[in-house]
């Protein structure tokens, strides 16, 4: 049997910043993205942010104030490491960065779950997870902080 529909994966992200250089040093700070392209000076501000060589994130100064989590869009952006080592890394650079780690670090996705991450927001107010597919409850004994729902769901 064949199928008529397309085979679909995420490309990239588009994120609206309120100061695109702010914005490009967090996302370099806490993941490691190399800038690959950017707006010339006196041109509207963007730069596309690579992992790579692959084309993750594109950053566009459109936008005032804060992301407003009570509106329809975006939930939250989630980003997977390999390794609890690599995802104690990542938390070692959000606090070193004065980043504000929701639920106080290393959370479960759910009671009884193996998975789980961090969960904090960019400088805009953009709700951000990091996560470990397997090995959370060797890392942290801390209980999933929504009992009943998943963890990235109310952060």
């Amino acid at each position: 049997m064949t199928s008529d529909t397309n085979s679909f994966r995420t490309g990239h992200v588009g994120l609206n910043v309120t100061e695109l250089e702010r914005s490009v040093a967090f996302y370099q700070a806490i993941f490691g993205f190399e800038v690959t392209a950017r707006s010339e000076p006196g041109d509207p501000a963007w730069a596309f942010l690579s992992q790579e060589g692959e084309l993750v994130l594109t950053l566009w100064q459109q936008s005032a104030g804060e992301y407003p989590t009570d509106r329809p869009g975006l939930h939250h952006l989630s980003f997977e490491v390999e390794t609890i080592d690599q995802l104690k890394a990542v938390e070692l650079r959000i606090r070193e960065a004065g980043g504000i780690l929701r639920h106080g670090g290393l959370v479960p996705h759910a009671e009884g779950a193996d998975s789980g991450g961090l969960y904090f927001t960019d400088p805009d107010g953009i709700r951000l997870e990091v996560f470990v597919a397997a090995g959370i409850t060797a890392a942290t004994d801390a209980g999933a902080p929504t009992p009943g729902a998943p963890t990235c769901g109310f952060f």
